[in-house]
């Protein structure tokens, strides 16, 4: 049995590896970092740590949140070093049966493939599984 923190990024679910995950907090004021890639949105202050953030939308393809919406960090670990994933909201922990879980579907975007590990449906949706280093690696 597989456990998925799972989030939504424009209504899409997505899950990651529980053992991945180091938190979810509300997402906090970030500090831009000058000259980064499009899906760096800044630096944020974690109880002391300085933690890289990456806002999944422009990595997904997706166009930005509004100005004024509510989002949350999803703390994941990557490469020992805390990063934090932009998300729209914040779900449930979910057990998946590991003949539940399948490839990506063939209808995903060429783009979003090498970002997705698998998927499976969950009550009447499907959750695409994140690959974290592929999600946290912003070119």
């Amino acid at each position: 049995m597989s456990r998925y923190v799972t989030f939504t990024v424009d209504d899409a679910l997505y899950g990651v590896d529980v053992l991945r995950v180091q938190e979810a907090v509300h997402a906090q004021t970030r500090t831009r970092v000058p000259l980064a890639p499009e899906g760096i949105a800044g630096l944020v202050n974690l109880r002391g740590q300085v933690v890289l953030t990456v806002d999944l939308r422009p990595r997904l393809g997706l166009p930005p949140a509004p100005a004024d919406a509510d989002r949350m960090m999803v703390v994941v670990q990557v490469d020992g070093e805390p990063t934090s994933l932009l998300v729209d909201a914040v779900g449930d922990v979910v057990d998946v049966a590991p003949e539940r879980f399948g490839p990506p579907p063939d209808t995903l975007q060429p783009e979003l493939r090498p970002l997705i590990r698998g998927a499976c449906r969950l009550d009447g949706r499907l959750l695409l599984v994140l690959d974290v280093d592929e999600a946290a690696t912003v070119a």
